[in-house]
């Protein structure tokens, strides 16, 4: 019998950068072996914690050494699960379906590292991260806060607005939103941040093609109906990629906005 976020293996993954340990994790989520990129700061102490939610499917968008090691850098543990059916892992990639299970999962295996605050684990979402974010806001009740940056919050919206992505999402999800709305509804998020009760900082640029900046509004409007806590950073000039100078300084202003929660 496993239990969901039970450790089976870890082994020692090169690190880019000496002042942080990297160990590629298997897990167990709902079954399935699951993997995932842990990073640690070398120096011994208590650091609050971080699920980095990745953007893309399967081989796009793939958990980076280097960035995971940036959000340890400025101070925390972070854990990245690759979700499921990826790098080895067991199971099929859903695009937030019941693999957003993997992602809620991820948070009890962060609380098996000796050096995390156990009451302070954040959740850090790219891309197609955030809807996994969204809903691991939503399942758990553990979360200190949210940020959600070129975040997906309607999966429809993404089918209707990425062309180059319907193919995927038809076989992913096994039909259109016309054919089937109930799996896209399912996957769709906004219908229950009402049960979200950590606060959110949306991040987007107002330019982005990959990840509309609608998308941004539809989950800020829908916090604010339900009278939630978040925050929004928006940046006219930018698409989903923010040049790198700019993208580091971000990096250390939300980490610290977390740190205030």
């Amino acid at each position: 019998m496993y239990n969901n976020g039970a450790i089976l293996h870890r082994r020692e993954y090169p690190s880019p950068n000496p002042h942080v340990r990297l160990e590629e994790i298997t897990y167990w989520s709902d079954g399935f072996k699951v993997k995932g990129l842990l990073a640690e700061p070398i120096v011994e102490g208590q650091y609050e914690g971080i699920i980095y939610l990745r953007g893309g499917i399967q081989h796009v968008g793939m958990v980076r050494p280097s960035r995971i090691a940036q959000f340890a850098s400025q101070g925390f543990v972070v854990f990245a699960p690759y979700y499921r059916g990826n790098r080895g892992g067991e199971g099929r990639d859903e695009f937030a379906g019941d693999d957003r299970q993997d992602a809620v999962n991820a948070v009890e295996v962060l609380k098996q590292s000796t050096s995390v605050n156990k009451e302070r684990i954040h959740l850090y979402a790219f891309s197609r991260g955030g809807i996994m974010a969204l809903w691991t806001a939503i399942i758990r009740e553990d979360i200190t806060s949210v940020v959600t940056w070129a975040g997906v919050s309607d999966v429809v919206f993404t089918y209707n607005e990425r062309k180059d992505m319907r193919r995927m999402m038809k076989r992913v999800i096994g039909g259109t939103p016309n054919s089937m709305p109930d799996a896209y509804r399912e996957r769709t998020a906004l219908f229950r941040v009402d049960e979200i009760d950590a606060p959110v900082l949306i991040i987007h640029g107002i330019k982005d093609d990959n990840v509309s900046f609608e998308q941004a509004v539809l989950l800020e409007n829908a916090l604010r109906e339900h009278n939630k806590s978040y925050k929004t950073w928006y940046f006219p000039e930018y698409t989903h990629y923010f040049p790198a100078l700019h993208n580091a300084q971000i990096v250390r202003d939300l980490c610290n906005w977390m740190k205030e929660q």
